[in-house]
């Protein structure tokens, strides 16, 4: 669902990304306020509301996943897709370092060794460009300490994230009322741009809901070795369809990171088949 994503902005690519993070927020927030009430999960919502911990954590995580959504759209509508998919990319070896620092979870040598990949890629970009993959770097570091901080947060995925578009929602209210362009007028809109701005709320909602469950239930690691289906899907969309330059250097540091996800995805491979006949003899 992600790697599909950048279709749909593309869509509305007419529209300033701040409008289009504002229509994210309140359809999403609509969305789930209708998911919640279906399910029966309001009172896991005031639940939430009696926890200061949580609901500062909640904050912490709603400002990083506006600024994720914000980057991607801009970057998206810049013609940058390319560096999204980069960022994706790095992602997963992110998070596994992360998972090291902050989780005790091991990396084993393989792991190491692909980290050490994605970090030569980048060098590679600063080198041959002298400058930072900025768009990449942030995409990639506010998702997985986004990742992180939700595998912390004793809340489940449904509860969560509508706690999370609730605390943005008086924001992007007063976004819509002060600052917001001619183009977030939904009375003089089209119906077709005010129905691709309201579905904003499906193509945010469903991929992080998914996200969410995965996080509470596989390894933090593994999560992170089924992200990269998304930048690839971007990379393919990028090069193919929208034909974004894919200069040498740019072509060498996706090399460098794909091959730190190839040994990353061997070694993750290896493991799964030693647990799994573990459990087969234990059986």
């Amino acid at each position: 669902m992600w790697g599909i994503a950048p279709l749909y902005f593309k869509q509305i690519a007419a529209v300033p990304a701040p409008d289009i993070l504002m229509h994210r927020i309140v359809w999403s927030s609509a969305l789930l306020a209708i998911l919640i009430l279906a399910l029966g999960q309001f009172d896991k919502v005031r639940a939430i509301f009696r926890s200061r911990k949580v609901m500062g954590l909640l904050v912490v995580a709603s400002v990083l996943l506006a600024g994720n959504w914000l980057l991607f759209i801009w970057a998206i509508n810049a013609n940058l897709m390319l560096e999204a998919s980069l960022g994706y990319y790095i992602n997963p070896l992110l998070n596994v370092f992360l998972a090291r620092l902050f989780l005790n979870e091991r990396l084993r040598g393989m792991q190491k060794v692909a980290v050490i990949l994605a970090v030569i890629g980048v060098a590679n970009i600063i080198i041959a460009h002298g400058t930072l993959p900025w768009v990449a770097l942030l995409l990639a570091g506010s998702f997985a300490i986004y990742g992180l901080l939700r595998k912390q947060i004793p809340v489940e995925p449904l509860p969560g994230l509508f706690m999370e578009t609730l605390l943005l929602l008086p924001f992007a209210g007063l976004y819509w009322v002060w600052f917001a362009s001619d183009a977030a007028n939904m009375l003089t809109n089209s119906w077709s741009l005010n129905a691709w701005l309201m579905a904003a709320g499906i193509v945010t909602t469903l991929p992080l809901l998914a996200f969410n469950a995965a996080a509470k239930r596989i390894m933090y690691t593994t999560l992170g070795l089924i992200q990269y289906i998304g930048p690839t899907l971007m990379f393919v969309f990028a090069v193919g369809m929208y034909n974004e330059p894919l200069e040498p250097a740019r072509l060498v540091t996706f090399g460098f990171v794909w091959c730190g996800l190839l040994l990353f995805s061997l070694d993750s491979l290896k493991v799964y088949r030693q647990q799994r006949q573990a459990q087969l003899l234990e059986s």
